[in-house]
């Protein structure tokens, strides 16, 4: 029978554990980069299209905005957002109304009709997909609050020929 190497056990058992806390550093760091920072995000779906594509598509997140100044949200942007109808789900739509606002609930008049109008309540938003009779967004669940809110979409990083940084459309007339 081969005699135990003491030793050259502590030291494997030393750099394995080294490794290990190593891993664990890494991993948390990971996690609150992508949670407070941002990070790249995959899209999938008919909901915004023809902004976004159904599939195949990485967008780049900026959480760090949200997190640092909540009220940094404008008509327009893009925001990525847990569901409300499946917090498993992060999902994608466009900023319709602000807390305050009064918006249409339905301008296509499929859920609602057009002539009913909501106001957002306060700490909430009004999020709609751009192709809308494929999308579930406010219409379905009303007004989002802005706890949920994670991020916004700031640019297309995939397909490389897709590559777009997205600007607010919104303009104001003074």
């Amino acid at each position: 029978m081969a005699s135990l190497n003491v030793p050259r056990m502590q030291r494997l058992l030393k750099q394995l554990s080294y490794g290990i806390l190593i891993g664990v550093n890494c991993g948390c760091a990971f996690h609150l980069m992508r949670r407070y920072i941002g990070g790249p995000s995959l899209a999938y779906g008919p909901s915004m299209l023809p902004t976004l594509a159904m599939s195949g598509e990485i967008l780049l997140e900026n959480n760090f905005s949200i997190w640092w100044n909540p009220n940094n949200i404008a008509r327009g942007d893009l925001v990525s957002y847990v569901s409300p109808i499946d917090p498993t789900r992060i999902a994608c739509k466009r900023v319709i109304g602000l807390p305050g606002d009064v918006v249409c609930v339905d301008p296509t008049g499929e859920k609602a009709p057009s002539t009913e109008h909501v106001i957002v309540p306060k700490g909430h938003y009004w999020l709609a997909g751009d192709n809308a009779p494929a999308s579930r967004d406010s219409r379905w669940y009303g007004p989002v609050s802005g706890q949920l809110i994670r991020g916004k979409i700031v640019a297309r990083i995939w397909p490389p020929r897709s590559m777009t940084v997205f600007r607010n459309p919104i303009s104001y007339i003074d």
